[in-house]
C-alpha cells in the first residue's frame, strides 16, 4: 500500500480527529443551527433540525473548541486520534 492510499488505489483523507455528538445535542434544533453556525471548517450540518457530521470536513478542524462551547457540558467531544486525548 501506497502511503495516502488504499490498496484500491483510492486516495485516503488524512483524519486527525474524531468528532461525538450527544444523542440530546444531535437532536436539539436550535443547538444544531447553533453549531452549523459557529464551526468555521463547517464540520456541522443541520439536516432539518438535526445535526450531522461532515465527515470529509474533520481534516480541517482547528480544535477551536466553538462547538463545545456552543453545546451543553459533554454535548460534544472531539478526539485527538494522534494522541489519544479528547476536548469536552
Amino acid at each position: 500500500m501506497t502511503e495516502g492510499r488504499a490498496a484500491s488505489g483510492k486516495r485516503l483523507h488524512g483524519v486527525f480527529i474524531a468528532v461525538e455528538v450527544d444523542d440530546a445535542v444531535a437532536n436539539d434544533a436550535e443547538l444544531s443551527a447553533k453549531l452549523e453556525e459557529v464551526c468555521p471548517v463547517d464540520i456541522f450540518r443541520d439536516a432539518d433540525g438535526r445535526v450531522e457530521i461532515v465527515e470529509e470536513n474533520l481534516d480541517e478542524c482547528v480544535l477551536c473548541r466553538l462547538c463545545i462551547e456552543a453545546a451543553p457540558p459533554g454535548g460534544v467531544r472531539v478526539n485527538k486520534l494522534y494522541d489519544g486525548t479528547e476536548l469536552t
